[in-house]
């Protein structure tokens, strides 16, 4: 792996990359079932696809999209989309239910219902995920746990007890401990443990979830088709790379004939994305030089091992991050250019178009911009994966004009 140093980025161009077919379980046949579950729901709408296309004319090219996620079940985030397919597929498992076959409203009703509501879920979280598996749970009637790690904001921990019936605790251990101590937890308890990692012995659940996100990118694929646009350059975020791996590699097999150039951006105290692919051996590896980042839902120092070989595969570029980066996106989707909508994104949100406009408006990022291909031509899809979910601190930032933690 080549790495590069531009101006406060840091990146990593893959030579490695395969041309293979993308992973099975992220194929359009065997992510539909997630798609119809989330369809089925009376609170189902799509998330808007955001055009910024006074920014695209700035940067110098064809057109920027956000998939804008802070629409989402009303969340403020996209996490509910895996939680809520998750807890579908973990209670179908328990219960001996075809999750082909099955609707979550079979699951509010009647006995079924009385079965399901006994079962007692948790999970470790820096917000989002937690947020999305309360209110999945909450549907069911069902109790949640949620476990944060030490630092999450308490309007955060509040804002996951208002959406469902969920006992809340931050917990004076980082991330990936946090994790570990929710594994315990549902261990000695007999609780359903959801989360959006994975290791060994733990990966059914997780493909879940990573399957249930893909629901957005197939949205976000038809309504650029409708806008007569296919995305030329997609970048995604990544804490663990659950969400990024499951964007690329679905990408990769409905795009199979014209794959767009895949980014994955990450904190630059938190990387273990770019960490695994710099020491370039084929496995996953914890980050390096970990320390405190406003990014708080990619604050993770381990990588999901589903998908791991998805980015290592399949990605073209890594890049790392600092706070400053993600608040100058928050900022330019805040206060837009010309005629271009407002987009309200959060610290996690907003990173890839801060990336984006640093690649693309700077001269000293010109060798990275020309081997990306970034030109004229260049469509860009961004996830904007959550809203103002710290609504103090998203005030600090956007009115205030702070960098970072």
């Amino acid at each position: 792996m080549e790495e590069i140093r531009a101006g406060n980025i840091q990146a990593l161009q893959n030579s490695r990359k395969s041309s293979g077919k993308g992973p099975a379980f992220l194929s359009e046949e065997q992510t539909a079932t997630a798609h119809r579950i989330h369809r089925e729901l009376p609170g189902y709408q799509e998330t808007p696809l955001v055009r910024l296309d006074q920014m695209a004319k700035r940067l110098g090219v064809r057109a920027v999209c956000v998939k804008d996620e802070s629409r989402r079940f009303g969340l403020n985030a996209f996490k509910g989309l895996g939680g809520l397919y998750a807890l579908t597929g973990v209670v179908c498992r328990a219960l001996g239910l075809n999750l082909e076959n099955v609707r979550f409203s079979d699951l509010q009703k009647g006995e079924l219902r009385e079965k399901v509501c006994q079962m007692v879920f948790v999970t470790a979280t820096d917000g989002n995920h937690g947020k999305g598996i309360a209110w999945a749970a909450g549907q069911l009637g069902c109790k949640a746990h949620v476990y944060m790690p030490v630092g999450s904001s308490p309007l955060r921990a509040q804002a996951i007890r208002d959406v469902g019936k969920a006992e809340v605790q931050i917990l004076e251990t980082g991330y990936d401990d946090t994790v570990r101590y929710a594994a315990k937890m549902a261990k000695e308890h007999g609780w359903f443990l959801v989360q959006d990692t994975s290791w060994d012995g733990y990966e059914e659940i997780p493909a879940w979830i990573v399957q249930g996100y893909t629901t957005m990118v197939e949205e976000a694929c038809r309504q650029m088709e409708e806008e007569q646009l296919i995305p030329t350059h997609v970048l995604v975020q990544a804490g663990v790379g659950a969400m990024a791996g499951g964007v690329t590699g679905y990408l990769v097999n409905r795009m199979e004939e014209n794959r767009p150039v895949f980014g994955v951006v990450e904190p630059a105290r938190m990387a273990c994305i770019y960490q695994s692919a710099k020491v370039d051996d084929g496995a996953p590896h914890e980050a390096v030089g970990q320390g405190p980042t406003m990014m708080a839902g990619l604050n993770c120092g381990e990588p999901c091992t589903v998908t791991w070989p998805i980015l290592r595969d399949f990605a073209d570029w890594y890049f790392k991050c600092p706070d400053e980066v993600s608040a100058y996106g928050m900022r330019l989707l805040a206060a837009p250019d010309g005629t271009d909508p407002k987009v309200v994104s959060g610290e996690s949100g907003a990173v890839t178009i801060g990336l984006l406009n640093q690649i693309a408006g700077a001269p000293e990022f010109e060798e990275i911009r020309q081997r990306m291909g970034l030109n004229e031509t260049s469509v860009v899809l961004c996830f904007n994966t959550e809203g103002d979910t710290d609504p103090d601190h998203y005030r600090k930032v956007v009115y205030e004009g702070q960098k970072g933690k």
